[in-house]
């Protein structure tokens, strides 16, 4: 088995996060250096995240998130945030980043731009969001691996009242709506009821349809 399935197989979504034990700063590092690197739609990476570790804030998120307890025994929060829109500013931007870090562009490539300029923008902005918010997901499942990789416990939560988030960490006014929360802890494994049960997914054969 390779150390990856290892880890995901070591993982599960802590109920219990020991509340005396911060995770380190180059790990948290790593975990979103791999939800940066992870691919998006047109490479537009449509998402920002929010690293939370003051607690006077997460004391205000938890009850926007139904009192889930993780959200303040973590050391960090981190709080998925996609654009609420795709502008020509942000389309423009993404594109000139890319042909300032390659030195240089091509012809397909400015057509792919005028492609994105004519159809995103126009589109209805709840439209945009929602495809945004799906690439943001991608960055989760990234950040996910990454943290099981590091040893590093969490749990990935819609159960939270996005607009309440949305203002106490001033998004909206930045262009942005969150979309999914995960805490980064460590298990207090004597205290989480989950910690031991046998985790459990559909077999293959249910799971894995081969068209050959």
């Amino acid at each position: 088995m390779s150390e990856l399935i290892q880890k995901l197989q070591w993982r599960y979504a802590a109920k219990k996060l020991d509340a005396a034990k911060a995770v380190s700063e180059d790990k948290v590092a790593l975990i979103l250096e791999a939800a940066r690197l992870a691919p998006t739609s047109s490479g537009l990476q449509p998402f920002e995240i929010v690293v939370v570790k003051n607690k006077a804030v997460l004391e205000q998120i938890k009850p926007k998130a139904f009192g889930q307890q993780q959200v303040t025994d973590c050391s960090h929060l981190l709080v998925f945030a996609a654009w609420d829109n795709y502008t020509a500013e942000r389309i423009n931007h993404m594109f000139d980043l890319t042909n300032a870090e390659r030195g240089g562009t091509n012809e397909g490539w400015e057509n792919y731009r005028k492609m994105l300029l004519n159809n995103y923008p126009a589109r209805d902005a709840e439209v945009n969001f929602q495809h945004a918010a799906r690439q943001a997901y991608i960055g989760l499942a990234a950040a996910m691996m990454s943290a099981a990789f590091e040893d590093v416990d969490c749990t990935p939560m819609e159960g939270f009242e996005p607009a309440a988030v949305d203002e106490i960490l001033g998004l909206r006014a930045r262009g942005l709506r969150s979309v999914v929360i995960l805490p980064l802890g460590y298990r207090e494994a004597d205290k989480d009821w989950l910690v031991n049960l046998k985790k459990v997914r559909r077999p293959n054969a249910e799971f894995i349809t081969e068209v050959n």
